[in-house]
């Protein structure tokens, strides 16, 4: 056991060159890693009291379970979470979008904008007075209409369905009026307006309100593949009868509506580690689904809007990262951003591997082989013959060296090479010392 002790420590001791290098590897890779992301975010909502603003509360429950403060920003709706997004001055990172809003962006806007997917459908509904016949879109035009705040999604939406069965936005009757939410609503509700339409999820506060109020019904879009084909950005999707409501039995029968989804959108002040954590929550929120969502059908890449972040097209398809399904989100990050590193690492550090074994056996050799140059040298001085006083010196330094070879330590492999040394050596002093006492009796005697 000594004995491998030393071999180590000779060994370590010849390769003590290699320290600098692994040191200056390893300044490298924390030099160059990327900075962990950060576990705090701002999300631009909505309306308190509206979907968006509920789903950023779960999400925000359920992020801080991992660590991570969400901090919500209200707006007005989807259109100035897409300002906040676009406006450097906000300290916001993501909110939650309509998709087809992105229609209205220039293309230098789209650019600074990511989706991270949908996360739930926001169905269009149309409400109307029970007792007006409602058959298409074309018995809208004599009656008094909301179509949505003005600017809002809802009113892009109204007004591309009308669009796209002829009736232009120049057309509109004065009737008309660009209204919506719960001013809409007590409007209809008073009957201030005939009919109006209104963007939200089933379980929103304000559809179910006028989904109970028995003087309304709702009315079927009908031609709803149509409808998509066009816009791709909606999903047709059935309703049946009672769904919104059992007891007032709202829809009185089965029909179909146009959903647009809330969409996950983030500028490029989003660190993009993050995105499998966001998503993952999000998975959570939704994971029982909705009276309209399937549990598990969202976080969804469809329907297509902004680009999707390369991290978020990535957990669609093959869902959260390998070290992220066992370990928790900060090690894993931390993990992830240093294996990445450690590839170009072990390229250069696999080539000097190999070269350790050589560069070992050429150091400990050289140890031992300096000294037959030397012994080499006398060898053939004494081919040419020495004087005298050169031979008592030579012989006197191969003895200093003797002793200092008796001193000299090797692992036990290359023990063999070192007595090899020592036999030489004492092969080569003792021609010396026997060329030096050969040398007076060659000489001839002059008395």
């Amino acid at each position: 056991m000594r004995r491998i002790f030393q071999d180590l420590s000779i060994m370590l001791r010849a390769n003590l060159w290699l320290l600098p290098v692994f040191a200056l590897l390893a300044g490298a890779v924390f030099y160059l890693a990327a900075p962990p992301p950060p576990m705090r975010a701002s999300m631009a909502t909505g309306a308190e009291g509206g979907g968006y603003a509920g789903f950023a509360e779960r999400l925000k429950v359920e992020l801080a379970k991992s660590g991570f403060e969400l901090t919500l920003v209200p707006s007005s709706g989807a259109r100035e979470n897409l300002r906040l997004l676009l406006d450097d001055k906000q300290d916001v990172q993501l909110g939650l979008m309509q998709s087809g809003l992105e229609l209205q962006l220039g293309d230098d806007e789209r650019a600074r904008l990511r989706s991270l997917g949908s996360v739930y459908q926001e169905p269009l509904w149309l409400f109307q007075r029970r007792e007006l016949p409602i058959d298409g879109p074309r018995d809208l035009l004599p009656l008094r209409l909301g179509l949505g705040t003005a600017g809002s999604g809802t009113a892009q939406i109204s007004g591309l369905l009308l669009g796209l069965n002829g009736i232009d936005l120049d057309q509109y009757p004065a009737h008309w009026q660009f209204t919506g939410g719960s001013k809409a609503a007590s409007a209809l509700l008073a009957g201030e307006l005939d009919a109006a339409f209104f963007i939200g999820p089933a379980e929103n506060p304000l559809i179910r309100r006028l989904a109970r109020a028995p003087e309304l019904g709702v009315t079927s879009l009908r031609r709803g593949a149509a409808y998509q084909a066009r816009l791709p950005f909606l999903r047709s999707i059935a309703v049946g009868e009672g769904l919104l409501d059992l007891a007032a039995n709202s829809p009185a029968r089965d029909i179909v509506t146009l959903a647009p989804a809330a969409t996950l959108v983030v500028n490029d002040s989003f660190h993009p580690a993050l995105t499998p954590l966001i998503l993952a929550a999000a998975r959570e929120v939704m994971k029982q689904g909705s009276l309209l969502d399937a549990p598990g059908a969202y976080p969804s890449a469809e329907p297509p809007t902004l680009a999707l972040l390369d991290e978020a097209a990535y957990f669609h398809e093959h869902g959260l990262p390998l070290l992220q399904r066992y370990l928790p989100f900060r090690i894993a990050s931390l993990a992830d951003r240093y294996i990445i590193l450690l590839i170009p690492l072990l390229v250069v550090l696999i080539p000097l591997g190999k070269a350790v074994g050589p560069l070992y056996r050429w150091r400990i050799r050289a140890r031992i082989y300096r000294w037959y140059r030397y012994l080499r040298d006398i060898d053939r001085q004494l081919e040419t013959g020495l004087p005298a006083a050169r031979r008592e010196a030579e012989a006197a330094r191969l003895q200093r060296l003797e002793r200092e070879l008796a001193g000299v330590e090797v692992p036990l492999a290359y023990s063999g090479e070192l007595y090899q040394l020592h036999l030489h050596l004492r092969h080569v002093l003792g021609r010396l010392q026997g060329e030096a006492l050969r040398a007076p009796a060659a000489a001839p005697d002059r008395d």
